[in-house]
């Protein structure tokens, strides 16, 4: 079987850190959180409640997709929580990747993404950029492989609907 990257995608608060590490120990495989990899300035940026530009993103999500390539080139399937927005940012992760990825795109009412931001600790992500989020968010188009989930069931849902969408795929 080949090496698989699987990237849990979506707007801030749908759960892909949650999804991302479920997913992983379900497939026994490794886990990155890709806002790990973000340079301390785009940190520092979105915590005082500025967006990201192109310019801020596309650094770091070399660096993202240079972290897949070298586990799958390792022979290894990893799972990364990365918002992956936009279809750039995905092409960008694929050209990097260097091989296949499946994409989880996690999606969920304003309302309750808006309200799990609200119960957030500790995070640099305001909730005040979901709407900038939102509005950059492009749905996975026919040809990218991946499944589009609703974040209204539970992480473990979740998780075994990634695995069956998977198991046509791996």
């Amino acid at each position: 079987m080949e090496p698989l990257a699987i990237v849990v995608m979506g707007v801030s608060g749908c759960g892909k850190s949650t999804v991302g590490e479920a997913l992983a120990g379900e497939l026994q495989v490794d886990f990155l959180d890709a806002d790990d990899l973000h340079p301390a300035a785009n940190k520092e940026k979105m915590a005082g409640g500025t967006p990201l530009t192109d310019e801020d993103r596309w650094p770091w999500l070399a660096i993202v997709g240079a972290a897949m390539k070298a586990e799958t080139d390792g022979g290894r399937s990893i799972v990364v929580a990365c918002s992956a927005l936009r279809r750039v940012y995905r092409d960008a992760l694929r050209d990097a990747a260097a091989g296949p990825v499946f994409f989880v795109h996690l999606h969920g009412t304003k309302e309750l993404l808006a309200s799990r931001l609200g119960a957030r600790k500790g995070h640099f992500m305001p909730t005040t950029l979901l709407d900038s989020q939102l509005a950059t968010l492009e749905p996975l188009q026919d040809d990218e492989q991946g499944v589009v989930l609703d974040v209204v069931h539970t992480p473990k849902e979740l998780t075994g609907a990634a695995v069956a969408a998977l198991a046509g795929v791996r």
